[in-house]
């Protein structure tokens, strides 16, 4: 059947099809009626298009606040022969770099195929592993790694959300013992000459949570006199002189740590959970690496992970609902959604039986709200990812781990914060995502959440060998960009709407009516003709 051709009329507005060879009043009021809705939608249409979907990067400056004695010699790692690494894997092949998107099998490392080579300071302890009450013998630099059961144990708690220097750290000095099952990606080398970062191994963040206050009458804090130890070390070693500290690396995952430090040793590359505490020029996508958090809540299993209808609750969010700065929404949605009766909106706690209710609570959940508190990222993020709750992100400045090669867009909701607030957008948004659109999402959160897996030994594809292949990209030379993130916002929504809207009407030889487009989708305030389609066939 073909439309042949399609005329309005305003409604209560009967249509009388002329005979005359002059164009009659009504005629004219159709043709002007139809005009009038022709320019309304394409102009819609028009604005759609254009909307910025992708938000600029979070460079603005933000105040600092709070959230939720070096000369010793550089020893060769054990097993460790000067000149060993020539060849090395291809840096420049697409498929080698982003292979970790799919599940390898474990295997031995061969150092020729290692992409990156990483030269490490043998910082004394007090730097590293003595921050978790680890005591050296023998004047040991270093634990004993080559048994994971050996390997001194991170505190947890909280802190853990920020352990990202742990695993990092743990995972270059297993590099170097024969026969390791781990990944491929980075290799500890002997000499800096032969290496393409140089990594500094202070655990920054658990400095910061364990050694933050000043005590009696000291000047500062044990944090701070590591800090100052740290860069006069650094600032005097032939290394940082020769790059100016450019292909160093800090891992200061905690939003706190290195406020001494961070300053003086701007120029080095740091990883980070997101840019919110610092000025652009020190901190930026272009030198930087975003880390996830390490997730608080047990994983939960592909074959356990409870599918659309065995998640009674819409949406769910407990933690801290007060905060400050861009966090403020927090309250406003708490407000919008408390009383919502598949709604779980509370406060939270950090206690261990908080947690495990959390967990409880995500995994049977449909979505679970990652909102901009103090910062804008939180570990609530990846908490929901691992129990493979869909995510929605309401936070315009946030950044995200390997957005280069990972499309969050394909599990994930991201909404603008000035549209979440909007009464009743948010709820209409996520009750109108049926169960095929929302099964699909979850599949792809079982199969990428191992990318925010911290663990040791490394695996192919984990948290750990993912931020590895974010340096090896950065030293290949590889434009870091975004994968486009698709903002759900009233206007796209209205416009699948009016699609889906139109798809309905059947074609006849009969008037043909419907509501006013304005009233379909509840908008009062949408400036579109109340008009009527009349199709002939």
């Amino acid at each position: 059947m073909f439309v042949t051709g399609i005329k309005c009329v305003a409604c209560a507005m009967s249509l009388t099809m002329s005979e005359k060879s002059l164009p009659s009043p009504r005629s004219l009021l159709s043709v002007t009626a139809f005009s009038m809705f022709f320019l309304a939608v394409s102009s819609f249409f028009l604005y759609s298009a254009n909307y910025p979907y992708i938000p600029s990067a979070s460079l603005k400056p933000v105040p600092d606040g709070g959230d939720d004695l070096l000369d010793s010699v550089v020893t060769s790692p054990p097993g460790e022969k000067e000149g060993l690494l020539e060849p090395r894997g291809n840096l420049d092949s697409n498929e080698n770099m982003y292979a970790p998107l799919v599940y390898t099998q474990k295997q031995h490392c061969d150092p020729s195929n290692a992409f990156l080579r990483m030269y490490m300071y043998d910082l004394p302890p007090k730097f590293h592993f003595e921050l978790l009450d680890w005591k050296p013998e023998h004047n040991e630099t270093w634990p004993d790694v080559s048994d994971p059961n050996r390997v001194p144990h991170h505190p947890g708690g909280l802190n853990i959300q920020h352990s990202v220097e742990y695993w990092l750290t743990l995972d270059l000095l297993s590099s170097n013992f024969k026969g390791a099952i781990r990944p491929c990606t980075v290799i500890r080398v002997v000499n800096s000459s032969e290496a393409d970062f140089i990594f500094v191994p202070f655990f920054a963040s658990l400095s910061y949570n364990r050694h933050n206050k000043v005590q009696g009458r000291q000047k500062f804090s044990l944090n701070e006199k590591l800090q100052r130890d740290l860069v006069e070390f650094l600032l005097s070693r032939p290394e940082w002189k020769k790059s100016g500290g450019k292909d160093h690396i800090f891992v200061q995952h905690h939003p706190n740590s290195m406020l001494y430090g961070r300053r003086k040793l701007g120029s080095a590359s740091f990883v980070l959970a997101d840019f919110g505490r610092y000025e652009a020029k020190m901190a930026n996508i272009e030198k930087d690496v975003i880390a996830p958090y390490k997730h608080v809540v047990r994983s939960i299993s592909s074959e356990r992970s409870a599918p659309f209808e065995r998640r009674p609750t819409l949406v769910y969010f407990q933690g801290a609902i007060y905060r400050k700065d861009g966090g403020s929404i927090r309250q406003d949605l708490y407000y919008l959604l408390k009383d919502e009766k598949d709604v779980h909106f509370a406060f939270g706690s950090v206690q261990r039986s908080g947690i495990h209710q959390a967990g409880r609570g995500m995994g049977s959940s449909k979505f679970c709200l990652n909102i901009a508190g103090d910062t804008p990222s939180s570990n609530r993020l990846f908490d929901a990812i691992v129990s493979h709750c869909v995510p929605v992100i309401i936070s315009d400045e946030i950044e995200l781990p390997y957005e280069d090669v990972l499309d969050y867009s394909e599990f994930c909701i991201f909404v603008w914060a000035s549209d979440a607030v909007k009464p009743g957008f948010l709820l209409n948004l996520l009750r109108g995502i049926e169960r095929d659109e929302w099964t699909k999402m979850w599949r792809r959160l079982k199969e990428v959440a191992h990318h925010f897996e911290y663990q040791y030994p490394s695996q192919p594809g984990d948290a750990v060998d993912m931020i590895w292949k974010v340096f090896a990209r950065k030293r290949s030379g590889l434009k870091m960009t975004r994968r486009e993130r698709t903002y759900r916002t009233p206007e796209l929504l209205m416009k699948d709407d009016l699609i889906s809207n139109l798809e309905n009407y059947t074609v006849t030889n009969e008037l043909v009516c419907g509501p006013p487009i304005a009233l379909m989708y509840n908008k009062p305030t949408l400036s579109l003709p109340k008009i009527l389609f009349l199709a002939e066939g």
